[in-house]
């Protein structure tokens, strides 16, 4: 697994100072003060890469690239990267060689921001290798434990109940309503009145040709004969003078008694 690791550069900066530091005297912290700045012992580039989860700081010469001292980190902050006390943009490192053997040198950047940057990346690189602890660990976790059998047994079997769907065949279908030709009728607005269409009134003509014949009265015992004679009655009665008689109301009354059971004649009349 190791040797199909690729190696990732994390942060490059093209001027750095390396200086030799005396040894620390007490637990009180490095500091840069104490450190010949004005005279570093060399200067070059920085380069920070990483490896798994193992980064390095390497130190190279500007023109050929050749590898001048490199420092190993396993976890940040540590022992292998320190800070001073008195800067920011002065750190202690751990060099090692091949052999085994390590010394403890100080670099510094002459930006801030470079020096912003180094501490940065050595950060995210921590961090990204603490993410990708906990996720191994849990995925061991979770392969020893027991899996759970999701699987149908044999004869099971599950009901599914989507919505209101109707689920037996031949249902009452929803009524559909429609008009004549297919197409549906709107109802009247509510509170709506229908407009009943007017009546035409009847000519003037029609009103004055319009007699409604008098009531038939049927009798069983007045024949065809009769009936010819009482039509006869009173139109010679009519042909009489009026001082003729003593009473007015007597032609009258005699006129309505003796066509009782007058039969309507056929005429051209119309009736509505």
């Amino acid at each position: 697994a190791a040797e199909l690791e690729y190696e990732s550069v994390l942060c490059v900066k093209p001027d750095v100072n390396v200086y030799r530091i005396p040894p620390r005297a007490s637990n009180r912290g490095y500091r840069a003060s104490d450190w010949k700045l004005d005279h570093p012992d060399w200067t070059g580039r920085l380069r920070v890469t990483s490896k798994g989860k193992t980064a390095y700081i390497k130190l190279e010469d500007k023109v050929s690239g050749e590898l001048f001292a490199q420092a190993p980190i396993d976890q940040y902050p540590g022992i292998a990267v320190e800070t001073v006390t008195d800067s920011s943009r002065y750190f202690v490192i751990r060099i090692q060689d091949g052999t085994g053997r390590s010394a403890f040198i100080g670099i510094g950047f002459t930006d801030r921001g470079d020096a912003f940057d180094f501490n940065v990346s050595l950060q995210d690189h921590f961090k990204w290798v603490k993410q990708e602890t906990e996720i191994s660990k849990e995925s061991q976790e979770a392969d020893t434990r027991p899996k759970l059998d999701l699987g149908f047994k044999e004869g099971q079997t599950i009901k599914l109940n989507i919505g209101n769907m109707t689920t037996k065949k031949g249902g009452a279908a929803k009524p559909r309503v429609a008009g004549s030709g297919g197409l549906s009728l709107l109802p009247p607005p509510p509170g709506g009145k229908v407009a009943v269409p007017p009546i035409p009134p009847p000519s003037s003509t029609a009103i004055a040709n319009h007699v409604t014949p008098p009531p038939v009265q049927k009798s069983s015992n007045v024949n065809s004969a009769d009936i010819l004679l009482d039509l006869d009655a009173p139109a010679s009665a009519a042909k009489a003078p009026a001082s003729a008689t003593t009473d007015l109301w007597g032609d009258f009354s005699t006129a309505s008694s003796a066509i009782p059971n007058q039969a309507p004649q056929q005429s051209n009349w119309v009736q509505f």
